[in-house]
């Protein structure tokens, strides 16, 4: 199943919601995720630009990008981003079929 790293930003309200109820959020979208047929591998709290980085795994782009929106749409959030990963195999084959797309770069002759 594809995998994506989703990262979160909490809106200052989103923060003042969770101080005001410490729960594990993890656990409280688990149902979301798995209802657009994924799956959380792993998840952390991080200091920087984002607040909460998990792995995800999702059956398509479209059901990441759902699961995104929703986020995004649920107000708790300054910053949603969800990047979707290739394993190194699969980014090795993305490469050998560059390299045999007859792409050219503009020139200026």
């Amino acid at each position: 199943m594809p995998q994506y790293l989703c990262e979160v930003a909490y809106s200052p309200q989103g923060w003042a919601a969770v101080i005001e109820k410490p729960q594990n959020r993890i656990e409280a979208i688990r149902p979301a995720v798995e209802k657009l047929g994924g799956k959380i591998k792993d998840a952390w709290f991080a200091f920087g630009d984002y607040d909460i980085i998990a792995l995800l795994e999702m059956p398509d782009n479209i059901s990441a990008a759902a699961l995104s929106i929703a986020f995004s749409a649920g107000g708790a959030c300054r910053s949603v981003k969800t990047t979707p990963l290739l394993s190194i195999e699969d980014g090795i084959e993305a490469i050998k079929r560059a390299g045999k797309s007859g792409y050219r770069p503009p020139s200026a002759s």
